[in-house]
């Protein structure tokens, strides 16, 4: 049998194959448009032959700190410049980019350092006191960078410089390569999952460079959009915009607080065209006094996920010059892969028929090669019938490399081929999926993802609670807020002001229950805590 013609003598070679990574896209940037603004914050701006600059002076300064491949660098920030150069300059050593939650409480981020094995840790002053409380608590203390933000409330310095004299110590003509291989690790970043401690999701530089390709595609981006930094940075990397919009050398508006009178101005100043967020961002746009609103001309394009979005609040922001497109993804998933894609056919349709349809999760990125809603156990496909109900399953090159020290959870997540989302949805006629409920009992508020056994389990530690549970209220401003269902042991005694309390002294904030009802738990023969059957008390309470 003679040899495949295809496959002899046509190796790959440093001129025909080139690891894919989402670094490239900088240098093209300011080599192509070095004059054009890339950063826009507060009172500063940057172009891209300035921002290449800095971004090779924090290459620089951490490798001066002995920074290299595959040490981690975390960084607790909003929606600032040093957050935005973090994508870029930590990876170009190889190293791994570790953005922080900055709503987590001291104990959350005394993990994630320790578990994530941070060397530094670049830190703005607002969150001086979480980071100092966490850094007591760290076995190995990282070097610590401080952000001084003139836009900020200032706060204690902890680190040995601030980042504008770390950066001044790197060379602004820092060589630095690309990764050798696009499986490398590029970045961590850690999701609640539903027990107490997170996970570290570990994503690689194909995934990120595929999923900024196929964040252009689903929205459908040309060249130098104007980007408001709405969705917080640590979120999934951004979504992988930090990455996309530097592809197409637009423009990265900063936003440090995510409210409706500087959003408005930054629409309105900057000639921003696109934006993300959760519902909570659109609530707070849609329902924005006359004092904070400002009149822009140009259409504003924005993504949302979390919650599918409620009628009224999408009718609201089409008539203030927002026109929002839902979309669906996990931490494990680089954030959105799953579009729900607009028909053209569907602008005739009432509003109320546009707004349902805009509220289906819908369908796989392009970069996504699978999306099925299947059965749980034998991963048989449901049937497109829109009722009956299954867990939704991806695959593809945006899925995570895994969890970072946990192979058992890997192998979990992985089983039979496919990622587990713990989501349950259903398949419409058309294609497009729609989430139903979530299997892990995940509560969904303002975007971020609360574990209700996490909650649970504080709770639990209280001396007068017998049983608790934790279930999902709906919330017009934040999609969803934790209730707590508690009883009380029998010489027990608590108030609910007191359990709020006690969880908010060992939780971050958002987590914490809005609302705690006493009552005898409904279980079944065995024991079993009926949460169903709260969560459809908590929705009622809520109509």
């Amino acid at each position: 049998m003679s040899a495949n013609p295809y496959e002899t003598g046509l190796d790959m070679t440093a001129a025909n194959y080139q690891p894919l990574s989402p670094l490239s896209f900088l240098p093209k940037a300011a080599f192509t448009y070095p004059d054009y603004t890339s950063v826009i914050d507060g009172e500063a701006r940057h172009t891209w032959a300035g921002t290449y600059a800095r971004c090779r002076r924090l290459a620089s300064a951490l490798a001066q700190r002995g920074i290299g491949k595959g040490d981690t660098v975390a960084v607790m920030a909003p929606n600032v410049t040093a957050a935005f150069e973090a994508t870029f300059g930590v990876p170009m050593l190889g190293a791994v980019l570790n953005a922080l939650n900055y709503r987590l409480s001291a104990g959350e981020i005394a993990f994630i350092l320790d578990h994530g094995e941070a060397k530094v840790l670049i830190t703005d002053t607002e969150f001086s006191p979480t980071i100092e409380a966490a850094l007591k608590q760290v076995k190995n203390p990282p070097i610590v960078i401080d952000i001084e933000d003139p836009a900020g409330p200032g706060g204690t310095s902890l680190g040995e410089l601030n980042y504008e004299a770390f950066l001044a110590t790197g060379d602004p003509e820092f060589e630095w390569n690309l990764p050798g291989d696009e499986w490398e690790a590029i970045s961590l970043n850690y999701t609640s999952g539903t027990t107490g401690n997170p996970k570290g999701v570990v994503y690689a530089h194909r995934g990120t460079y595929l999923n900024a390709m196929g964040n252009a595609i689903a929205w459908g981006l040309h060249d130098h959009p104007v980007y408001l930094w709405t969705l917080p940075m640590f979120h999934c990397n951004g979504w992988c915009f930090p990455w996309t919009i530097t592809a197409l050398a637009g423009t990265h508006v900063c936003l440090r607080r995510v409210e409706a009178k500087p959003i408005y101005d930054a629409i309105a100043d900057h000639g921003v065209s696109h934006m993300c967020g959760a519902p909570v961002v659109m609530q707070a746009i849609a329902g924005a006094g006359e004092g904070e609103r400002r009149e822009f001309s140009q259409t504003v394009k924005m993504f949302t996920a979390a919650a599918p979005p409620p009628a009224a609040v999408l009718a609201e922001m089409a008539r203030q010059g927002f026109d929002v497109t839902h979309v669906y993804g996990l931490t494990e998933v680089y954030g959105p892969c799953v579009v729900s894609a607009w028909k053209g056919e569907w602008d005739e349709l009432p509003l109320d028929e546009q707004s349902r349809l805009k509220a289906r999760q819908g369908v796989a990125y392009q970069v996504q090669e699978g999306l099925i809603v299947a059965n749980p156990d034998t991963l048989e496909p449901v049937a497109m019938d829109g009722e009956s109900m299954g867990e939704v399953f991806m695959r593809g090159n945006i899925t995570m490399k895994g969890y970072l020290k946990n192979p058992q959870a890997t192998e979990e997540a992985f089983a039979g081929g496919w990622f587990h989302s713990g989501d349950l949805g259903v398949w419409h006629p058309d294609g497009y999926i729609e989430l139903k409920d979530r299997s892990k009992d995940i509560i969904i508020s303002g975007g971020e993802n609360i574990s209700s056994i996490e909650v649970e389990d504080v709770l639990y530690k209280h001396a007068a609670v017998a049983a608790v549970a934790v279930v999902a209220k709906p919330d017009e401003k934040w999609g969803e807020t934790p209730v707590a269902f508690i009883e009380l042991k029998a010489d027990g005694e608590a108030t609910a002001e007191e359990l709020i309390a006690f969880c908010r002294d060992n939780l971050a904030h958002y987590k914490c229950p809005r609302e705690v009802v006493f009552a005898e738990l409904p279980k079944t023969s065995t024991g079993k805590i009926q949460k169903f059957v709260l969560r459809d008390q908590a929705r009622g309470a809520a109509e």
